[in-house]
């Protein structure tokens, strides 16, 4: 099975780095002494602490595979290869929402990235795919989840 690319941006590495050295070493520690703990609590077929902190192991080492298959699949976004002819993973896209008339600031990045309360979008999203490519200008269409989305690209920067 071939797996897809990641792209992240040097900061989105970094962070997915930190995360993963979290889980394996502070949060797989707080979850081991929770085992020993409720372990302390003898009959372990009524023993919901120990359940609980079975579950909470077995969901850390999920996130921590799925983090290393990240990383492992990462494509850093190379600042210096990104430019303001098209849009790209990378940009900041000003666009005008037709609809309603109003003007909004997408940052386009790698779906691992996104950051909605920050406007971050993924690539990958429907406003996102609609992007990328586009030039200074152009109107594009979405096809999101509330219909057909009409934006007018104002300006892109790195």
């Amino acid at each position: 099975m071939e797996e897809k690319e990641v792209l992240l941006t040097q900061e989105g590495y970094d962070n997915l780095e930190k995360e993963l050295e979290y889980l394996k070493t502070e949060k797989r520690s707080e979850i081991s002494e929770r085992i020993k703990v409720a372990l302390g609590f003898g009959d372990l077929s009524e023993n919901s602490e120990y359940d609980e902190a079975k579950n909470a192991q077995a969901s850390n080492e999920i996130k921590i595979a799925e983090l290393e298959n990240k990383l492992r699949y990462a494509k850093i976004i190379d600042e210096s290869e990104i430019d303001t002819k098209t849009v790209q993973v990378g940009n900041k896209v000003k666009v005008l929402d037709m609809e309603y008339d109003e003007e909004v600031e997408y940052t386009i990045v790698g779906s691992t990235e996104v950051d909605l309360s920050q406007n971050r979008i993924s690539n990958e999203s429907p406003i996102g795919a609609a992007l990328v490519g586009a030039k200074k200008n152009q109107v594009v269409e979405a096809q999101t989840p509330g219909g057909v989305a009409k934006f007018k690209i104002l300006a892109i920067k790195k």
